[in-house]
């Protein structure tokens, strides 16, 4: 594969120190449309190959998966470059070696120019950047949150939206980021009892007309978030394919809300139907 019409460039700092916070506005300021992150590839808002190395259970693994040691993760990033042909790539590290192994694992041309973070932030910056770091276990992924949920369950997950300029004579946007506490975060685990999920499918079981009553809750834990499995008894007089995706929406959609977990997979199945004394049937 030939890359070699494709202008790298690097931006470089210290774990902390504000990169992905300002990978945008760094992006933006040299004409770049994509960027290399933690293990994925970010064109403008959006992730377009990759898979993030925050997701990863150590640093150790995080930092691996960030260098594209896996030839799997070699293939898709580099068929993300035949696919989207970007003019120029600026990528993410905490050092020149780091970068220059990025570049070259990915089969990129030699780095062009290195951007280091104090450039571009002051040191008071930095250290903000390091204290929320050090007390917090924050990071920031400069993309929406919604693009990145489905492999954070389970994990903070708060949006984030800064006014920013592209540069020199170009009009101004709000740049969307995700703040997260990743897999390795020292800050510990936090963790929701399967009792929980169950009261919040049971109540909202009992404001639906056409749920008589559930008979069973099977509640898993998956890479990609929780897995729920209900069986129930419906009540006769709507369609029955129509009330169990209704439930299944609603129940998604109440769980996430109210606990911050992904729900990843619900499945809802019937396992009889209610017919009133009083029916003609």
């Amino acid at each position: 594969m030939d890359f070699s019409n494709i202008r790298v460039y690097a931006f470089v700092g210290p774990s902390g120190t504000g990169k992905s916070y300002r990978a945008q506005m760094v992006a933006g300021e040299n004409d770049i449309d994509f960027i290399i992150d933690d293990g994925l590839l970010i064109k403008g808002n959006a992730v377009v190959a990759g898979t993030s190395a925050k997701k990863a259970p150590t640093k150790i693994e995080t930092v691996k998966h960030a260098l594209f040691i896996e030839e799997y993760e070699k293939k898709e990033m580099q068929n993300a470059f035949i696919k989207y042909n970007p003019s120029a790539i600026l990528i993410l590290g905490t050092s020149d070696g780091m970068v220059e192994k990025i570049a070259s694992n990915l089969g990129l041309p030699k780095i062009s120019r290195i951007i280091y973070i104090n450039e571009v932030a002051t040191e008071e910056e930095m250290e903000n950047a390091r204290r929320i770091r050090v007390t917090e276990g924050k990071h920031v992924i400069p993309v929406p949150t919604f693009e990145i949920k489905k492999e954070f369950s389970g994990y903070l997950l708060d949006p984030l939206q800064i006014f920013k300029s592209k540069g020199k004579g170009k009009t101004p946007y709000i740049s969307e980021k995700s703040i997260i506490r990743p897999t390795f975060s020292y800050m510990g685990n936090f963790t929701i009892s399967d009792n929980v999920f169950k009261q919040i499918i049971e109540c909202l079981a009992n404001k639906e007309p056409y749920i008589h009553k559930m008979v069973r809750i099977r509640v898993d834990k998956g890479d990609l978030g929780t897995e729920i499995y209900m069986e129930v008894i419906v009540n006769y007089g709507k369609k029955l394919i129509d009330v169990l995706q209704e439930f299944q929406v609603k129940a998604k959609k109440e769980i996430e809300r109210l606990t911050a977990m992904n729900v990843s997979k619900i499945d809802v199945m019937a396992k009889g139907i209610n017919i009133p004394k009083n029916s003609n049937i």
